[in-house]
């Protein structure tokens, strides 16, 4: 239980709430690309009745900003291959052995829900977050994570999201107190990266919610960010960074873009791309397109690369803009590093399926309920 307490973000330290926002479509959503197929699950029959479910730790909710309809014209395409990587990842993604799905699993073996939310949820790999801000413990809580992972020979995903001035002073706020100790806080959690393969989600929300700070407080958080990416990949060879893109509903590619490269994500030295749709809906195909013109409009290496939070987005984002935890929606693809699309590094389970946004349960909190709705949808 060391462990647990030690990744894990207390309930209630980060009210896990998204901001409102709508999912207009501009034009450049009309054509989809194809993507392909990477595993599905199988449906399942009606929901059985409830049992009460248990609350444990909580992994937080970033915010989400109201969406500026993406540019119809994307730059010209670049081409990459998977060979042209100079360090591939492998293709196996770690599940950290502490989760609040995990505790509610282990504790209700009876309840009619548990099969389908054990295998379906529970069995599948998914990010660990950092939000509180503890620099004394932070190492070796990084470190309890990493050195799991490689002794599995598999790949964790870390969240860190301590960033000054989180969420704009909404429902997420906290962080660190200011920019100074922020890169305090990202040595100590470099320190505990390790030598093994590791993805790094840098600061959900800290780039596409830049519209809230001036420009001077912009310019010095994007500082921040990029000296982050440096600071890690520099730890760790073999980290994975990738930076804020927000989400196909959010912010315009070009204007996402040069924010992102403010805050160094077109530099190998710190980045090895973008990630986007962290905690929301928006289709995996609607990604792909979205994230690819980022990139485009990015520049950089030709071998940045984008990853996908696909945890929730089954089956797209509410139509009527429904932003804590919508009705209807279910299970996206499963957490891949083989996702047989140019530019598109992996699929991965960023928010915790079943951890509420703050309406069926309390924010952050994992909510049987949900999860098993997401899980049978």
């Amino acid at each position: 239980m060391v462990v647990v307490a030690s990744v894990v973000v207390a309930a209630g330290s980060v009210a896990g709430v998204l901001s409102a926002f709508g999912d207009r479509r501009g034009p450049d959503r009309a054509q989809r690309p194809v993507v392909s197929a990477s595993p599905r699950l199988a449906p399942l029959p009606a929901a059985p009745s409830a049992s009460p479910s248990a609350t444990g730790s909580a992994s937080p909710t970033p915010a989400t900003s109201a969406p500026v309809t993406p540019s119809p014209t994307p730059s010209p395409s670049r081409t990459r291959t998977k060979q042209e990587r100079t360090s591939p990842v492998s293709a196996r993604l770690y599940r950290h052995p502490d989760s609040q799905v995990l505790d509610w699993v282990r504790a209700n073996a009876g309840d009619p829900r548990h099969a389908v939310i054990a295998s379906r949820i529970a069995d599948q790999p998914a990010a660990v977050w950092f939000a509180d801000y503890s620099p004394d413990t932070l190492t070796a809580r990084v470190a309890a994570v990493t050195s799991g992972g490689a002794a599995l020979g598999r790949v964790p995903v870390l969240v860190p999201y301590a960033i000054p001035g989180r969420d704009c002073g909404g429902y997420s706020q906290g962080g660190a107190p200011d920019l100074g100790a922020y890169d305090a806080w990202i040595d100590r959690f470099a320190d505990g990266l390790g030598s093994g393969e590791v993805i790094v989600v840098l600061e959900p929300d800290s780039v596409a919610q830049a519209e809230c700070l001036s420009a001077g407080e912009r310019a010095d958080r994007f500082a921040s960010l990029a000296r982050a990416g440096r600071v890690l990949k520099a730890a760790n060879p073999r980290a994975r960074v990738y930076f804020d893109a927000g989400h196909s509903g959010w912010n315009a590619p070009g204007k996402q873009a040069a924010w992102l490269r403010q805050a160094g994500a077109a530099s190998p030295a710190s980045s090895d791309g973008i990630f986007s749709n962290v905690s929301n809906f928006h289709t995996t195909a609607d990604e792909v397109a979205y994230d690819r013109r980022v990139l485009d409009a990015l520049g950089g290496p030709a071998g940045l690369g984008a990853v996908i939070d696909t945890s929730r987005n089954g089956n797209g984002a509410p139509p009527d803009g429904i932003w804590c935890d919508p009705a209807g929606r279910k299970l996206g693809r499963t957490p891949t590093l083989s996702t047989g699309e140019d530019r598109i590094d992996a699929y991965l389970w960023v928010k915790l399926p079943g951890e509420s946004d703050g309406c069926k349960g309390k924010p952050g909190t994992f909510t049987a309920s949900y999860a098993y709705d997401l899980a049978s949808s």
